[in-house]
Parts: C-alpha cells; structure tokens; sequence
C-alpha cells in the first residue's frame, strides 16, 4: 500500500533538496530557458517512464522550459518536501498524495492556485476532488490521478459459487462459505492496516475524528461497530485468518492475484499487477464492485490520489513555468495518456475518452467512485492512521483487546490533535 510515511535521515533529505530547488538553480540564464525541477512520487518501475515521456513532450512544446525530473520514492516523499521547503530548497512541483495537502498549506509551502495558469480548466475536473485539494478557502493542487478502495473479485471462482458481488458484510460472509465450500479457495482476506478499515468505519457514518465539532470519534459506539464488523471478518468459513507479518500486503495480492482467494479490498493503484497474475490474464476476469455497505446502509471508502501543487518559496519564473507545467501535466490529454500506459484514474470527465474505458479496471474503479468520500482538511488527519495501525494490528493478531486498542488509539490521537475533545 502506497500510504506509509517512512521517517528519513536528515542528511539524506538536505542532499536530495539541493538538487532540487528550480526557483535557484544556477544553471539558468537571463536569455536561455528557465529549469524547473518536479519530484515525481511515482512508482519507479511501472508509473514513471510514462511521466517521463510526458515531460519530454511538454519541453518540445515549450523551448523556454526545462524540466529536471526526479523521481522520489512515495514513503519518503513528505518527509524530504517537509524539509526541502523549511530549507528553502523545495522542487518547483511535487506529486503530492492529497492528504498532504493541509498540513503543506498551512505551513504556506504550497502556492495558492486560484486564478492561475494551473486551474485554467478547473470546471472540467470532478468538484469533489477540486474541494479536496482546497484548505481555508484556497486552491493548492490540480488533481492529477485519483483512487479510491473496492472490492475486487475473481469472477470465475464466485460464478462457481454461484454468487455475486455482496453489498453488505454479512452478505460477504455468506459469500466466502459458499466460494469455499464449493471451489476451497478463500472467499475473502482482509487488511489490518487501518487505511482499509476506513470502510468499516464510513459504513457506520462516524470516523476517526469529526473535524468539524473538534472531537476524537475512533473509539465512539458507531467506530467500535465499525471495528467489530472488521475484526469478524478475520475467522469463519472462507474467512481468511489475519496476517500479522511485515509481508502482509505482499501476501494478500499475491494470493490474490493467483486465485488463491476470491476477494480482497484494494485500490487502482494494483491494476497493472492484478493483470500480471495467472488469475487475471483475461482481464476480463477482474471484479470491481463497491465496497460493502455497514448497517448505516451506505458503503463508503477513503478517497486517495495525487496533486500537482507548486512550491511557494520559487521566484515568480519558476513558479509562472511550474504553472504551465502543471496545466499540461493534468491536461485530458495528459491524463488520458497516464490512464491508458499505467491504469490510473483520471480527474476530469473528459479524459475517461473510450479507449481509456476499455481497460476493465479503470471502468471498474470510474463506476465505485460514488461512494469515495473526501477527507476533512484538517492537517493532521493522515496521520491519525499511524497509531491504528499499531493497535489494529495488535487486534486482529489477538495481543489486545478492541476496547483496549481503540482506547490506547484514542490516547495517541489525542496528543495529535490535542484541542480535539474526547
């Protein structure tokens, strides 16, 4: 999963923002072309040859411009931009996962966006993405790619079954017997980390925190049913036992993608490797449904994705060059490119064109986008999940009890946002 936030030596971010900052690089000229410099957080393998190639283009477009890319791996990311930018020494332009956002525009290292260059085509993006890169009344970022959780199935081994796609837990749970008891395969295996059991959490209609009244909800009556419903899907018939491991990501896709279980709950991020499994090389195959629903009787799932925001502390070249970059960058061309060479979801309407449809797992993901619910704006929410993933873990491996570990969690959260009430 693309969410963790790895801490990193000092050292070793002071060196990567000295190569960075555009708004100071000593290499332009008064008459040659202005160097920006964009951190890419993509991945490495799968995801960066085709920004690459991007950036290429918008240099033959654009003379007076140079790009200097460099691609920063994701767990790192927040870390080294936190202190490149305190240092003054930030990239012109930064993927930035949009729970960054808040906390980054606070401390006044993103440039505000309204008016500009950069959202020129804002009525073409999805409003609710738009609202999600906005912190106090301001515009930060341009939506380049969005993501969001469902359940993916193997369509082969729940038609052997004979069910179809669940719309409640327990419908779920009578799924998983069936898959087992008519194939032997798992019907389900599900996440500890605490970014997956948001669903459990938006099917009861609470959260982590209520951003609005100023309150810590992880531990209220609706969170702990949330949790419940959660920690059940752990044991029963084609349940599959929690994974405790450090490889426990690894495992549950591998497993997956191999049809040695029947569904998990994962994001976009995975459609290429899904289409590498032995399960899925007919794409077809592929199941994409939303996710269950709580007993609220709405289902919903974390809204993830990336930015394009542009560093404040350039001066007015870097950051007018940034402001054209960015505006190609999220373009319906770019991002029907991006869609088509790496199976991301685009931001506007109007680059979901009809070959970018024709990839199952976009069209897949494009139709549960319904149920995505954005973050609040608050700049610590992120990371609030860092202390559930320790006291879930500890959950589902049996070391504590629920009330237990919603309450130690309750505590941390506490100290993260301490004029919240409990």
């Amino acid at each position: 999963m693309r969410r963790g936030i790895a801490a990193t030596a000092l050292v070793a971010s002071l060196a990567l923002a000295a190569t960075a900052c555009g708004g100071s690089d000593s290499g332009d000229k008064a008459d040659g072309p202005v160097t920006i410099t964009w951190w890419d957080t993509s991945n490495a393998t799968n995801e960066a040859p085709t920004y690459k190639a991007l950036v290429k283009q918008f240099e033959a477009a654009n003379k007076d411009i140079k790009v200097k890319y460099v691609n920063v791996q994701f767990d790192q990311a927040q870390n080294k931009f936190d202190t490149a930018a305190g240092a003054s020494g930030a990239p012109d332009v930064l993927r930035s996962e949009v729970g960054w956002t808040p906390a980054f525009a606070k401390k006044g290292y993103f440039l505000p966006l309204d008016g500009t260059e950069a959202l020129a085509d804002q009525d073409k993006f999805k409003s609710n993405l738009i609202t999600q890169a906005q912190y106090d009344g301001k515009t930060y970022g341009v939506p380049l790619v969005t993501d969001t959780l469902a359940l993916v199935y193997n369509k082969e081994l729940f038609e052997k079954a004979g069910v179809e796609a669940p719309t409640t837990w327990d419908e779920l749970k009578t799924a998983a017997a069936k898959i087992k008891a008519k194939t032997g395969v798992d019907g389900y295996w599900g996440s500890t980390q605490a970014y997956y059991a948001q669903t459990f959490l938006y099917g009861e209609g609470t959260d982590t925190v209520d951003a609005d009244a100023k309150k810590i909800t992880v531990a209220s009556a609706e969170a702990k049913k949330g949790y419940e419903t959660w920690q059940s899907l752990f044991s029963g018939k084609g349940l599959h036992k929690a994974d405790t491991t450090a490889d426990a990501y690894a495992n549950i896709q591998d497993a997956f993608v191999n049809g040695k279980v029947a569904a998990i709950i994962q994001g976009p991020w995975e459609i290429t490797n899904f289409y590498k499994g032995s399960a899925f090389t007919d794409k077809s195959n592929l199941g994409i449904a939303t996710v269950p629903a709580g007993s609220s009787g709405k289902a919903g799932a974390p809204t993830g994705g990336h930015n394009l925001s542009v560093y404040a502390g350039s001066d007015s070249a870097h950051q007018k060059a940034a402001l054209k970059f960015v505006n190609f960058m999220t373009s319906a061309k770019s991002q029907s490119t991006i869609a088509l060479k790496n199976s991301t979801l685009p931001t506007r309407d109007d680059a979901y064109t009809a070959e970018v449809k024709a990839d199952p797992g976009i069209a897949g993901y494009q139709g549960v986008l319904a149920a995505a619910q954005p973050r609040p704006a608050l700049p610590e929410y992120s990371s609030l999940w860092t202390p559930l993933d320790t006291e879930l873990l500890k959950i589902a491996g049996g070391k504590e009890s629920l009330d237990k570990g919603l309450s130690n969690a309750e505590t941390a959260i506490a100290k993260l946002v301490p004029d919240f009430s409990k």
